[in-house]
């Protein structure tokens, strides 16, 4: 259950026991106040329990893309993880707020990046297919593009799901890419320069292969890099530059 990320501190470390022959030497001296370092290691109970909440967060991405947000329990959720169903309870009020963590977790850093893409004076066509990529790489076919397709399936019938994935995830991505349309239409880029007032038009190909990786990768596989170059051939101009 453990993960790398909550180890303790490295041998050697600072705060780390003085050796034998360092007590012997500085022995009758007045003993000293525990380093600040010292004061701050985590304790193993803090560990555990940091070890515990991830292993939920796991079990839960498990279950929510297995089974949808309407269908897990927290029960089940409890049985992945190796824990009580009580000890879900100590670190998550419900099922709802289960599944915010997962998404911040999951979805956080990148959404970052997303929401705060590099300028410059870079061509505005590289920089939205080098965030293109980058959630294609992340997201389409992974379980992030699971959870996804479960808020798109589900989200009419959980408002809350919907304004809390909206809030923290589409808003921000949205924002960002319209950041980048402002930048193309100052450096001369854009055909059309009212597709600022729709940025939602730029990543609609980005949505469209999450949704068909999961419906139709079997019977019609997608080719999501080229398709996303015949739409940004129809938003940029041909010199994609000023």
């Amino acid at each position: 259950m453990s993960r790398a990320s909550f180890s303790d501190r490295a041998p050697g470390a600072p705060g780390a026991p003085a050796s034998a022959a360092k007590d012997r030497a500085g022995a009758g001296r007045p003993s000293k106040a525990p380093s600040k370092a010292a004061s701050k290691r985590p304790s193993k109970r803090r560990i555990g329990a940091s070890e515990r909440r991830a292993a939920i967060v796991a079990a839960g991405l498990d279950e929510f893309t297995a089974r949808g947000f309407a269908a897990t329990r927290l029960d089940d959720v409890a049985r992945r993880a190796g824990v009580a169903k009580g000890t879900i309870y100590l670190h998550f009020k419900d099922k709802e707020a289960l599944f915010e963590e997962l998404v911040r977790t999951a979805l956080g850093p990148l959404i970052a990046r997303l929401a705060d893409p590099p300028t410059g004076e870079g061509s505005a066509r590289e920089a939205v297919q080098a965030l293109a990529d980058l959630f294609v790489l992340e997201v389409v076919g992974t379980r992030r593009g699971d959870l996804l397709r479960m808020v798109v399936a589900e989200g009419g019938r959980f408002p809350a799901l919907a304004d809390f994935y909206h809030r923290e995830v589409v808003a921000h991505g949205l924002a960002g890419m319209r950041k980048l349309i402002e930048h193309g239409i100052a450096r001369g880029e854009i055909r059309n320069p009212q597709i600022v007032a729709f940025p939602q038009l730029v990543i609609a190909p980005l949505v469209v292969a999450v949704i068909w990786q999961g419906l139709f990768r079997t019977q019609a596989p997608l080719d999501t890099a080229a398709m996303l170059r015949v739409h940004l051939d129809l938003i940029f101009t041909d010199g994609r530059t000023a």
